[in-house]
């Protein structure tokens, strides 16, 4: 049952005038509801007066310090709650570092992500972690402070500022499921503050975490088996599902519950759009479960983003949880949870399934598998992407496999070979991450042009033969990120893809770096003369490969930005090929349907004129009428009435709607 609205301290509100006083008392009775009832789900009854008294006092704070600048962001998103998911918004995520080394730095470059057409711009962690080894960041010892090589809070502010006014959203990392040992949190458990000590997890002696451990996965077998630690100063087994410094919090303890909230609406008030809630899936353990996608992590988001959106309601929720179908989509909301969770979340599947259609040239598993994912609530967004900064793990499952007459294992166990580079005639270089002898899991880093042949093709002499496995990987590389800008929500690059930037050949260098490949894939773009310095500047060059694929998913962005039929709520189907090697999606809007096709082959493919007559019969969809948005040019038909693609090719067939 929900509670009576908080009594909150007038003083405070007093500060930020009667005019916002109004306001936080209008959000306050439109989102506490949905506060009050997930706090009732998650703690006793018992802890439920005292806890909300201390959720609205951190709430009212944060909202009456918030800056004039964002409050009146507030207001333009609170009218216009469909921003994000506007087929013009495009994503870019990068290691700050690595891209222009400090936040300061990153403010001149903010014209280049506006000439790729960026609108979203995703930070990897940037808040001050443990000293190395970290996990790239996600072990943080200080939330409220930033890592002290890229600048300070107010430097991230500026740069918040920068961005806005160019019309950029701002998305940081925030850990929720762990910290560092050396964060003061820990310190204080190890000292022996048995308040601090109930923050986390932890055993006496390993009953309890055996029992726990029947059922738990491992997530890095490789340099981190198990999910407990003995720590000598806690005297005591701590939980660690990722590594033994980076310790799971408790979240069944409302103080972790206020913690963090105090430091989301510090984040907000900084200037940050978007939250990616990191490894969400894992908050709640259970015993006799893999302790993954309890229903109590659902309630919790719901807390925090009730309580967000009194305080700064233009902040979205990114849940960071690489799970099944049926899993993610809980993590934007189901039910009685529906727009009341995460507003984006990843689509791992369609990264995973672009991969595999390039590497069997089919598109029968990608079809059966995408179709039967359950469409995301018309409020939210998917996050859709070719790379990011992790390994790819083949997330094919088996009984869709077994659907279109694939054996799963031998299946993910074939892209493993296909994009290391193993199987004959790959043209995949990629690296394996993380070999599970016991389940023969490899997952695999590389860059896009690195995964997409640019490695191969560059193995091969000076001559016409190697000129034209360039061509084919450049074409491979824009097919794959068509395909994700048609999907709908939000495409994000990752740093040095829009380049064409192949493997670090020197990612194991740095010691730090030197046990984990997926630094190969994480270049850096100095900005010098240099190797790298030089591949930039050739952006502008449609002769080179930066120019090509730089200026290729420039295009793909700016045909995708006015065309409504992208609109992330836009109702799709995924189609039954006209012919294994195509891809086919309708997309459904009534300034005129879109169809996009995509050959995942080298070889000229028909799309046979029955599939096109089929579909205008079924679908109402005559594709012979249609324009092609990327080149904006009528459909082409052979004397039969079929429609040839070649390789590789993409084509955003619009259809205007028929005159009433």
């Amino acid at each position: 049952m929900t509670r009576a609205l908080p009594a909150l301290d007038p003083p405070m509100l007093d500060r930020v005038g009667s005019a916002q006083t109004e306001m936080f008392d209008a959000r306050l009775r439109r989102w506490w509801p949905d506060l009050s009832c997930a706090l009732a789900e998650i703690y006793p009854p018992q802890e439920i007066a005292e806890l909300e008294a201390d959720v609205a006092e951190i709430i009212a704070r944060a909202f009456a310090r918030r800056p004039a600048a964002l409050r009146r962001r507030d207001l333009d998103r609170l009218v216009r709650p469909d921003w994000f998911q506007d087929p013009g918004m495009l994503g870019y995520a990068a290691y700050t570092d690595r891209f222009s080394g400090t936040l300061s730095a990153l403010r001149g470059r903010v014209s280049y992500l506006s000439e790729l057409g960026v609108q979203y711009l995703h930070l990897m962690p940037l808040l001050t972690p443990r000293p190395d080894p970290n996990d790239g960041g996600y072990a943080v010892a200080d939330y409220r402070s930033i890592r002290s090589d890229l600048g300070t809070v107010a430097d991230l502010a500026d740069l918040a500022a920068d961005l806005h006014r160019s019309g950029i959203s701002l998305c940081v990392d925030l850990v929720l499921n762990h910290v560092a040992r050396e964060h003061e949190w820990a310190r204080r458990a190890r000292a022996g503050d048995s308040r601090y000590r109930r923050a986390f997890h932890v055993f006496g002696d390993r009953t309890v975490p055996e029992e726990f451990e029947r059922t738990l996965p491992e997530v890095f077998p490789d340099f981190a088996p198990g999910n407990f630690t003995f720590d000598p100063d806690l005297n005591g087994w701590v939980w660690t599902t990722f590594n033994s410094w980076q310790w799971d919090v408790n979240w069944s303890n409302s103080d972790v519950f206020c913690a963090y909230l105090d430091i989301m609406c510090f984040l907000a008030n900084v200037g940050v759009d978007v939250l990616r809630l990191d490894a969400i899936a894992f908050l709640w353990k259970r015993l006799g479960t893999s302790s993954q996608n309890q229903p109590e992590v659902h309630a919790i988001v719901q807390a925090l983003r009730a309580a967000m959106r009194i305080v700064a309601p233009s902040v979205l929720f990114k849940a960071e949880a690489i799970v099944g179908p049926d899993d993610l989509i809980t993590y934007l909301g189901q039910g009685e949870r529906q727009g009341k969770v995460s507003d984006l979340a990843y689509h791992n599947a369609l990264m995973v399934h672009v991969w595999s259609m390039l590497a069997t040239r089919d598109s029968r598993l990608a079809t059966h598998a995408l179709s039967r994912f359950p469409p995301a609530p018309s409020s939210t967004a998917w996050i859709t992407y070719v790379r990011c900064h992790d390994d790819i793990g083949w997330a094919i499952d088996d009984a869709d496999a077994a659907a279109v007459g694939l054996h799963g294992p031998s299946h993910r166990s074939f892209l493993s070979d296909f994009y290391s580079g193993i199987h004959p005639g790959s043209f995949g270089r990629g690296l394996v991450f993380q070999h599970n002898p016991e389940t023969d899991d490899r997952r695999i880093s590389g860059s896009c042009a690195s995964l997409a042949g640019l490695d191969a093709a560059l193995e091969l002499p000076p001559g016409a033969a190697r000129d034209r496995e360039v061509d084919l990987a450049v074409a491979r590389i824009l097919l794959v990120h068509a395909i994700v800008f048609a999907w709908g929500g939000i495409p994000v690059l990752w740093s040095g893809d829009e380049l064409g930037l192949r493997n670090d050949p020197a990612w194991a260098d740095d010691p730090v770096h030197a046990a984990d490949n997926r630094w190969a894939h994480r270049p850096a773009l100095p900005w010098v003369p240099s190797v790298l310095g030089e591949r930039a500047a050739q952006r502008v060059d449609p002769s080179t490969v930066a120019g090509s694929v730089f200026g290729g998913l420039r295009h793909l962005a700016r045909v995708r930005a006015r065309l409504p039929q992208l609109h992330a709520a836009t109702p799709f189907e995924v189609l039954q090929p006209p012919h294994p090697g195509v891809f086919a999606v309708l997309r459904r809007h009534t300034q005129g349907d879109l169809l996009a096709m995509f050959n995942v082959t080298e070889h000229v493919v028909e799309v046979a004129a029955d599939w096109l007559d089929a579909l205008h019969a079924s679908a109402d969809f005559d594709a012979r009428q249609g324009i092609d948005e990327l080149s904006w040019a009528a459909m082409t038909l052979d004397p039969a009435g079929a429609l040839w693609l070649p390789p590789y090719a993409a084509r955003w067939v619009r259809v205007p709607p028929a005159p009433r």
